[in-house]
């Protein structure tokens, strides 16, 4: 559970350095630099206290990467302008959860208890009411089906590239050789740099990058890629993987659903945005869910 709690905070301080970064950056240009960064940290931390490359569950690691930071990513990136930052996260975070969990069910054998169920859906539920938009209709008939199916997409690529990191961890500790959190972070992100490289190529060669790369605002971006690389990709993550060690993934993914919730406090402190009654309420009701989980934790 702390584990899951560090996970979160930590990738609620990467959205808000994230979304500096992109306004100096661009997202491709922003998304790469942190991404680099990150590796490296890892590397070094993976290679000199972990087992860098080593273990039995490189594969289910490289795939899960893909799956993780590649497909789910490059959706995310691409619903953004579509659904914008709002429901992209609140798609993310509450269908990632149940997917995982479901997913698990049927190919792991891996059974929630009800009290589980129940917590991780107060958990889902209070996001919603904290983070869902103001709108009338279908929600198609505003942000399109191709918005939608993208942030599916993403959903599903964050929750299967979970449950393939926690299939290669159980692998690797029955074989006798567990694998620790920042080596298992450093390997998925190896094939997510891949990704975010080419995606970054293609933008540059298709004319998307608003401005040279030499042209940059390096300076005042800086601080806020440093932050953004350490305390989502390598630092957020590795925390993640140490949660998925120790329990479910649908568990892990509903507690770190809590990430949108807790960017509140952040944005209020850093940009002034204070949280509407309903963010409040979510919030409560969310964190309520948690606390029943902590309680109750099989």
């Amino acid at each position: 559970m702390v584990a899951a709690g560090l996970a979160t905070v930590l990738f609620a301080l990467s959205s808000v350095a994230a979304k500096r970064s992109v306004t100096f950056l661009g997202p491709a240009t922003a998304n790469l630099v942190r991404m680099a960064v990150a590796t490296l940290v890892l590397a070094a931390l993976a290679h000199g206290f972990g087992v860098g490359l080593g273990g039995p569950s490189f594969g289910w690691f490289v795939v899960s990467g893909i799956i993780g930071f590649g497909i789910c990513d490059t959706a995310i990136f691409l619903a953004l302008p579509r659904l914008g930052a709002q429901l992209t996260s609140l798609m993310v975070q509450c269908l990632a959860a149940p997917i995982a969990a479901a997913t698990e069910w049927i190919w792991l054998g891996t059974r929630l208890t009800s009290g589980q169920w129940f917590a991780g859906g107060v958990i889902l539920a209070g996001v919603a009411l904290a983070l869902a938009p103001r709108r009338e209709g279908s929600p198609a008939a505003h942000f399109g089906w191709l918005g939608l199916g993208l942030g599916a997409i993403a959903a599903a690529g964050q929750a299967w590239g979970a449950v393939l990191s926690r299939h290669g961890q159980l692998l690797a500790r029955d074989a006798g050789q567990p694998v620790d959190g920042i080596s298992v972070a450093y390997q998925r992100i190896l094939a997510g740099l891949v990704f975010t490289v080419a995606w970054w190529y293609w933008t540059r060669s298709a004319g998307r990058a608003s401005a040279a790369v030499d042209r940059l605002p390096w300076r005042p971006a800086a601080p806020w890629v440093l932050i953004n690389a350490l305390s989502g990709p390598s630092l957020g993550v590795a925390a993640y993987q140490w949660a998925l060690q120790r329990q479910p993934t649908g568990v892990v993914m509903a507690i770190t659903a809590l990430t949108p919730l807790a960017v509140i406090p952040l944005a209020w402190w850093l940009d002034r945005e204070r949280p509407s009654r309903r963010s409040v309420a979510g919030g409560f009701l969310a964190v309520g869910g948690v606390v029943w989980l902590a309680l109750h934790p099989g």
